[in-house]
């Protein structure tokens, strides 16, 4: 973590904080990137990550924080990508889910590596874009009860636009997002690893 990525985590969130659409919405949307932030500076020392997958978290939590503060439908560019007809609705959700895929993708991939937590490398591929899986699973688990929890209120939050299959593309963005990464940073995380660990 460096002080310039530290210091845009905390003007971003700021931002995102200043009158957004909902208060609830945002504090459900960024919770992961206040949480992550704080596993983040646990491990920072005991099992410090490549400068890549720094940059990727970052990336990866600026778009929950600009989803809270909006709310991930009424994010204005994506309403404007809509309003002119490029899109049907405002699909701000499918870039967060896409990321969802894509970032952990990277950490998980860094962790089975350095853990070597596989012996065979054939199943590294196989394995990540699994735990990917899990987690969008998982998360739409957790969409599911804080909408019944929160009842009407949880609309802001779930973002599905009245879109009848929104949780099944959610979890194909994420695995879409997985897989590309995997064949697009493959190489390069595995020269930021090598760096590392020398």
């Amino acid at each position: 973590m460096t002080k310039i990525g530290v210091s845009v985590f905390f003007l971003v969130l700021l931002w995102s904080a200043i009158n957004p659409k909902d208060y609830l919405t945002w504090l459900m949307e960024t919770l992961p990137a206040m949480m992550g932030f704080i596993v983040l500076l646990m491990t920072r020392k005991c099992f410090p990550l490549t400068g890549l997958l720094y940059s990727l978290i970052l990336i990866h939590c600026i778009i929950l924080m600009i989803g809270g503060h909006y709310t991930y439908a009424e994010v204005p560019l994506f309403d404007w990508l809509k309003d002119n007809g490029i899109f049907a609705r405002n699909n701000y959700d499918k870039v967060g889910h896409f990321a969802q895929g894509f970032v952990p993708a990277m950490i998980a991939r860094e962790i089975v590596i350095r853990n070597q937590v596989l012996h065979r490398q054939q199943w590294l591929n196989f394995f990540v874009v699994c735990v990917c899986l899990a987690i969008s699973a998982f998360y739409e688990l957790i969409e599911w009860l804080v909408a019944l929890l929160i009842g009407q209120n949880a609309d802001a939050f779930l973002g599905t636009q009245g879109y009848i299959w929104d949780t099944q593309s959610d979890m194909a963005y994420a695995l879409l997002g997985s897989i590309v990464a995997l064949f697009s940073l493959s190489r390069l995380h595995d020269l930021a690893i090598k760096r590392l660990e020398k």
